[in-house]
């Protein structure tokens, strides 16, 4: 069953927004995999200062830099730094869904549709600005970076239910699914 977050008359935040640290608290506090719903929710209440991820900020060339903010049995949540150019593989969440913030900067999602007699076409595209909001569930698939003409650095926040394993990964035209397991994250 998906964790709900019901407001009681005792809860320390009814009807107000909530930090990040109040997220990450609420987050760790969960006892059952959350649904894609009740994360947006949860995101969409929380305002996140900029001295709040500041500790999870690093930039590196080459791939973008995953930082863990927390990770339990039900759900991970990681704040990724990109360069501009820099971006996923085509991939899937292999029974995970996930929520993406953007905590500041330009965001380009890309959606692809598989069938096993064409293999993966494009399906649609979307750019998502600070403030930005953005998910998969099961079995979406997706490409997620900061676009080359960005001129600036990307900083997302991601939460996965339940955390991530091993993903599958696709290439455009191709029946071909390949299987990626995700680098540990480059700050814990």
């Amino acid at each position: 069953m998906a964790a709900q977050f019901q407001e009681t008359e005792n809860s320390p935040y009814p009807g107000s927004h909530l930090s990040f640290t109040d997220l990450t608290d609420r987050l760790n506090s969960l006892s059952s995999v959350p649904s894609l719903a009740a994360v947006y929710e949860l995101v969409e209440r929380t305002k996140i200062g900029d001295d709040e991820v500041q500790s999870y900020l690093g930039f590196k060339e080459g791939n973008y830099s995953r930082h863990r903010v927390m990770k339990n049995e039900f759900v991970e949540m990681l704040v990724l730094c990109w360069k501009p150019g820099q971006r996923t593989p085509i991939h899937d969440h292999n029974g995970s869904h996930g929520a993406v913030f953007v905590h500041e900067g330009i965001l380009w999602e890309t959606t692809f549709e598989y069938k096993t007699e064409t293999g993966l076409a494009y399906q649609s595209h979307q750019e998502l600005r600070t403030g930005g909001l953005t998910g998969s569930e099961v079995p979406d698939i997706h490409q997620l970076g900061n676009p080359d003409v960005s001129g600036r650095d990307l900083v997302t926040i991601h939460i996965y239910a339940p955390p991530l394993g091993v993903l599958k990964t696709y290439k455009l035209g191709s029946a071909t699914i390949d299987i990626y397991t995700p680098a540990e994250p480059d700050f814990v």
